[in-house]
């Protein structure tokens, strides 16, 4: 049987030299009917011309200005269904791939057509056999938080890090929610496929590998990090908890709580939170 058309979608953010060694590790996928997109999501450094100089025919999509991570994605997306892809992978651009792992995701999709996201095994580079994520994670709906899955089990989201879609399944309901700017849209958007019908799985003969924190440097390194995840966190409560108030109170003050010694991040934390009770 003809394997189904896959396209790649990476989202670069002004971090072209992780761009283009996650393009060198692409090139050993097994799996061969896919292509691959770039979506460069207005870098304020001269990622378009590294990238159009490296690799000149490569399929670069530029946004006139920073969508966040799930507009640019949509971008990417939605050339991706205009194409008649099957499928679509979302891949974190500081990744690094093993060469088994998109075929690995096509043929757990391809078992049940009511299978509308695949997620991989996701390891930390350092150490590289240390799980980072069973492909996404769990959320407590009454105390806003979420954590990811180490071990194997059933997850409450799909990790956008490395996320095999359905087209099928984005056509009815739709892609990433753009209000998510960063962080959560990609668990906003387990839970509508859930909502459809869709189930999520996990592919466990997918393996890839991520660093982390490549635009916004993380969890400790960038208080961008804390009001935007805690933004998108009184967002997505506030539409999916069955009583945001409590879900809202406990998550982003107890995230600010853990941020005593630095206090300008906790202030930033509970500043998102409330950016994102406007939103």
């Amino acid at each position: 049987m003809a394997e189904p058309l896959v396209w790649i979608v990476l989202l670069n953010f002004q971090n072209w030299q992780e761009t283009l060694s996650c393009l060198d590790s692409l090139k050993n996928l097994e799996y061969t009917n896919h292509h691959i997109v770039v979506v460069d999501n207005a870098s304020p450094n001269d990622s378009v011309k590294q990238l159009r100089q490296a690799v000149p025919d490569l399929h670069l999509i530029e946004s006139t200005k920073n969508l966040g991570f799930g507009g640019g994605c949509n971008l990417g997306i939605r050339a991706a269904l205009e194409a008649q892809a099957e499928y679509i992978w979302l891949l974190n651009t500081d990744t690094r791939v093993d060469p088994k792992a998109l075929e690995a995701l096509v043929e757990t999709a391809e078992r049940d057509p009511r299978v509308g996201g695949v997620g991989s095994v996701i390891y930390d580079f350092e150490p590289p056999d240390q799980i980072q994520a069973w492909g996404g994670g769990k959320v407590n709906l009454w105390i806003g938080r979420s954590w990811p899955l180490r071990t194997p089990g059933l997850p409450d989201y799909l990790t956008g890090a490395s996320l095999l879609l359905r087209a099928e399944a984005l056509r009815e309901v739709g892609l990433f929610d753009e209000s998510f700017f960063f962080y959560w849209e990609d668990t906003d958007l387990s839970f509508r496929l859930k909502r459809a019908g869709w189930r999520l799985i996990v592919a466990e003969n997918s393996i890839v590998w991520h660093k982390g924190g490549a635009s916004l440097g993380g969890w400790g390194n960038n208080p961008s990090f804390d009001f935007y995840y805690n933004a998108s966190r009184v967002r997505f409560m506030k539409r999916w908890s069955p009583f945001p108030p409590l879900a809202i109170l406990i998550g982003v003050t107890g995230f600010a709580v853990l941020r005593y010694k630095k206090p300008k991040f906790a202030l930033t934390a509970l500043r998102g939170g409330w950016s994102g009770l406007f939103q």
